[in-house]
Order: C-alpha cells, then structure tokens, then sequence
C-alpha cells in the first residue's frame, strides 16, 4: 500500500555532487519521517538524513555540513542532495518512510551511488 521509488543515483568523481530523490505513493500518513540509509558491501546500514513532514532534519555526522535534505510534501517526494562527496560515501541508497509516532517502515528498492577518485 506504500511505494518508495528512487532514482538519480550514478557515478561521480570524489569532490562533485549528486542529487538522489524518492517518490511516495500509497496510503502514507500525513505526520511522518522519511530519510536515507545507505551500505556499502560489507558495511553496517547507516541513517543519513531524515525530514519529517514539517521540515525538521537530522543528519548522520558522517555528512553534516555537506549533505541537504528536502522534500516536497505536495509531490510525496524527498531528495538528498552530496556535496564533496568522498570515495567513502559509495552505497546503495534507500528511501524510508514512516509515520512520525512510529509504526512500520517502508523501503525503496535502492539506488547505487559510486564515487570515484
């Protein structure tokens, strides 16, 4: 009943940017959390960013002065924008969403993001 669908994901040189979005659809409730993970092969799933629907953010110090996140409550759709991005910021890239007193998280399917150098 709720679908996450991300995109945006590519390749980039380490120092560049990149944008990754995320569109909601289903029966979402209208107070809720969406957010970022991330992981690499081999590495623990991180939190990134979250945005709850009016408008507060949390950032994983991993990229705080250097990430932004949005989104567009009209469009059911959150974006993660990466600024200086570093090899080590190489993941999958999941979408989530849930409502704000808690309940189930829903999951995108991911979108890969590749830094080089």
């Amino acid at each position: 009943q709720v679908q996450l669908v991300e995109s945006g994901g590519g390749l980039v040189q380490a120092g560049g940017s990149l944008s990754v979005s995320c569109a909601a659809s289903g029966s979402i409730f209208r107070d809720n959390v969406m957010g970022w993970y991330r992981q690499a092969p081999g590495k623990q799933r991180e939190l990134v960013a979250t945005i709850t629907s009016g408008g507060t953010t949390n950032y994983a110090d991993s990229v705080k002065g250097r990430s932004t996140i949005s989104r567009d409550n009209a469009k059911n759709t959150v974006y993660l924008r990466m600024n200086s991005l570093k090899p080590e910021d190489t993941a999958v890239y999941y979408c989530t969403v849930r409502a704000r007193a808690g309940g189930r998280e829903y999951w995108g399917q991911g979108t890969q993001v590749t830094v080089s150098s």
